[in-house]
């Protein structure tokens, strides 16, 4: 929680200079020759080893960076446009409102060779959103066996679970899906009734929350204090947080999971497009999304078409079985209704 007020605190001076100034490297590169890439704060010495700085070198591009939670950088781009970010990566509900929002140049996808790689679904999220997505990740739940056992959803309701779950918060990646998941417990589609029967769950579960994260950290320092037995991660955090705890087990139940592709943009204001077409190409090439798979890397489900993965390697990821009975969720909708329900989820799940 003190990284997000950090980064929040530094948001707030960069909006007031008018400039990017988060985790920005080489800043006095020339214009032709750098760009700025914002990505997730998650894993960032693999993603600087395996995307950035190889990228960087076959490009000669002297690379800056900003590093953070989406929905911070989402809202950061929101103010101030022309903060000097060339290419941005966010979940899929901000590159959507991204979009509506005109932050995003319209992409020639004749300049990217590896689209063809893509699904045709895939393909069609990109030209709706001018958004191109490089990896799918979906939702489960990590445990500590020797406390408890879990294989569906509906146990997160137990009291064998009383003040001992964690949950991602309503503005995180899969804060949404927590909504999701509460109408399917209810028995009633979050579309049918705008969420009411899924915070009447809600509140039923909160006894079992002791806390609605932000950063995947927190997870991992609160199964290593045993704060809590159970928590709701996405499958791209499985990896770091079993580092610092190997006994813990993760499961996607067999009823089902909700997923979200993480995509790539290029900023209306970029001036280095060339550049950052390469860099989106590079994202989705073979070679780079077989490397960031790696659980040693960054956990990322490749969507390349051609790149097979070894069965230790897709452990933990959105892929085969797991992809398959993973369902998308309606971020047009989601958007929508966000802000109402941020209002809710707060006075519910955030109030003392």
């Amino acid at each position: 929680m003190t990284h997000y007020k950090e980064l929040w605190q530094k948001i707030t001076v960069s909006l007031l200079l008018g400039g990017l100034t988060v985790g920005f490297f080489d800043a006095t590169a020339k214009a032709d020759e750098s760009m700025t890439v914002s990505t997730f704060g998650l894993a960032t010495k693999q993603m600087n080893s395996d995307v950035l700085t190889p990228f960087a070198k076959a490009n000669n591009v002297t690379l800056r960076t900003q590093f953070g939670d989406s929905n911070a950088r989402m809202t950061q781009l929101e103010h101030n446009p022309n903060s000097g970010v060339d290419v941005v990566e966010l979940s899929q509900n901000n590159a959507l409102s991204g979009n509506q929002k005109h932050l995003f140049k319209k992409l020639d996808f004749s300049k990217l060779k590896n689209f063809k790689r893509l699904t045709p679904a895939q393909q069609k999220l990109a030209k709706e959103t001018n958004s191109v997505p490089y990896t799918l990740n979906s939702v489960g739940i990590m445990y500590n066996p020797q406390k408890i056992s879990i294989n569906s959803w509906k146990q997160l309701w137990s009291s064998k679970l009383k003040d001992k779950l964690a949950i991602p918060d309503i503005t995180t990646t899969f804060g949404p899906a927590m909504i999701y998941l509460a109408g399917e417990h209810a028995g009633t589609a979050v579309e049918k009734d705008n969420g009411q029967a899924a915070f009447k769950a809600l509140s039923q579960l909160k006894p079992n929350v002791t806390k609605t994260y932000s950063q995947s950290s927190d997870i991992a320092n609160m199964f290593k204090t045993g704060e809590i037995d159970a928590a709701v991660v996405g499958d791209y955090a499985v990896n770091m947080v079993q580092k610092a705890n190997p006994q813990l087990k993760y499961v996607v139940p067999a009823s089902g999971t909700l997923a979200n592709y993480d995509t790539v943009s290029i900023l209306k204001s970029s001036h280095n497009t060339e550049k950052d077409y390469r860099y989106i190409d590079a994202r989705l090439s073979a070679t780079v999304q077989k490397k960031v798979a790696s659980p040693q890397s960054l956990n990322n489900a490749p969507i390349n078409k051609t790149v097979q993965l070894s069965v230790k390697d897709a452990e933990n990821k959105t892929v085969g079985a797991v992809a398959k009975r993973a369902k998308s969720l309606n971020f047009a909708y989601v958007n929508h209704h966000l802000a109402q329900w941020v209002t809710r989820w707060n006075q519910l799940m955030n109030k003392q």
